[in-house]
């Protein structure tokens, strides 16, 4: 039963790609990320005052790092969004998980466990495979774009399992890195041109906050409830929403090619996060 929240969570995160992809042809994405984490922002303020929880935090170096990793790969991901077919850039997102293996060995000291090279390779071999129909000059930037965005994903994680080894509460770390994504999109919204917010707009900026915010408490009761390593399978079930929307609403067909390169990457992804989750570091 508790599987479901996952389903429900990839379903919610693959409807934020479409409201991004839709609300791209009026915004841009610093806009669109800016209307997301400020209405996230008013959300986990009433969150943190209901429950109690001080604001202030002896962690503020890891907060500041996981917030500043956090914004510029959620802003990559929407450009990705908007430049790729949606579950190109969604895979490429997901990626995060081998570079949090990657970084949890080169800056948490971890042991490479068994296998971890192995999942690894099979990983960055996917990757390569699924950018090479992207190496025309119309589509490099995206696919480059879309690898950062799990990069800096993968960064964000590893500094959220840091403040959660250190005691820190959920709600505030949800808060600190809505706040600075706000302050970095607004930030960046001044070198772009402010579009005026229609009712059609209104609603699919609400839509793209209101999905992120539902995948955000189905995935996080999926993994309380339920198994890590079912959860985390489950959650590259985002990838199956988000071509078949792609389909649907765009026309987007990926090849035979891509579609393998995607499997590499979901089974790479999904033994890398139980590898990971197996070590010494995942009690957080």
């Amino acid at each position: 039963m508790q599987a479901l929240w996952m389903i429900v969570a990839s379903f919610s995160f693959a409807c934020m790609g479409v409201c991004v992809k839709l609300a791209a042809a009026a915004f841009s994405a610093p806009e669109i990320v800016f209307y997301r984490s400020a209405i996230s922002l008013l959300m986990m303020f009433v969150i943190v005052r209901l429950q109690g929880v001080r604001l202030a935090t002896p962690h503020w170096r890891f907060q500041l790092l996981r917030g500043v990793s956090g914004f510029i790969s959620l802003l990559l991901y929407f450009y990705a969004i908007v430049l790729l077919p949606l579950a190109t850039a969604v895979t490429l997102n997901y990626t995060s998980p081998l570079f949090l293996a990657l970084l949890l060995v080169w800056l948490g000291g971890q042991r490479p466990r068994r296998g971890m090279l192995g999942a690894l390779l099979l990983g960055f071999v996917g990757v390569v495979l699924l950018l090479q129909p992207t190496l025309r000059a119309d589509q490099l930037a995206g696919g480059l774009i879309g690898l950062g965005s799990g990069l800096m994903a993968g960064l964000a994680y590893y500094n959220v399992r840091e403040l959660g080894a250190r005691g820190e509460t959920e709600a505030r770390t949800v808060f600190y890195f809505s706040l600075l994504s706000t302050v970095g999109s607004a930030l960046w919204m001044g070198a772009h041109e402010f579009h005026a917010v229609d009712a059609r707009g209104a609603l699919l900026l609400f839509g793209v906050a209101a999905f992120a915010t539902l995948a955000q408490l189905a995935m996080t009761r999926a993994y309380k409830r339920g198994q890590t390593l079912v959860a985390a399978s489950l959650a590259y079930s985002t990838v199956i929403f988000a071509s078949l929307f792609g389909a649907l609403l765009w026309g987007e067909r990926l090849s035979a090619g891509a579609w393998l390169a995607i499997a590499l990457i979901v089974a790479s992804g999904i033994a890398a996060t139980r590898l990971v989750r197996a070590g010494p570091a995942a009690q957080d």
